[in-house]
């Protein structure tokens, strides 16, 4: 799955059943253009991975929905990523984890200062 592809669908599966927000939300929420998004959302409904509908909050929103493809995809892409991940850190130590884990919370914060 491309990088796009895959943001644009673990945006739509972190919102939470029913798996659906807007083109404008999804726009908030990856902070890229709306013809970003637009084209994101053509790629992936092509794909059968979303599909696409008029917006119950507008009568000019348009909303994009996991499909049960999109839903699959997504959840077994995150899975084999952080099978991936946790295979990455086993090689550490406990105390290198311990180390690592304060390393990352300071860069996450430094990020969202």
């Amino acid at each position: 799955m491309d990088p796009s592809t895959l943001d644009l669908l673990s945006v739509i599966r972190r919102s939470g059943p029913p798996y659906e927000l807007t083109t404008r939300e999804i726009t908030r929420r990856t902070l890229i253009t709306a013809g970003a998004v637009s084209q994101r959302v053509t790629r992936a409904e092509q794909a059968g991975l979303v599909g696409r509908s008029p917006s119950s909050v507008s009568r000019r929103a348009v909303s994009v929905r996991l499909t049960d493809a999109g839903h699959g995809l997504i959840d077994d892409t995150v899975r084999q990523l952080l099978e991936h991940e946790a295979d990455l850190v086993s090689s550490l130590t406990a105390a290198e984890r311990t180390a690592l884990t304060g390393l990352l919370a300071k860069l996450e914060h430094a990020l969202t200062a």
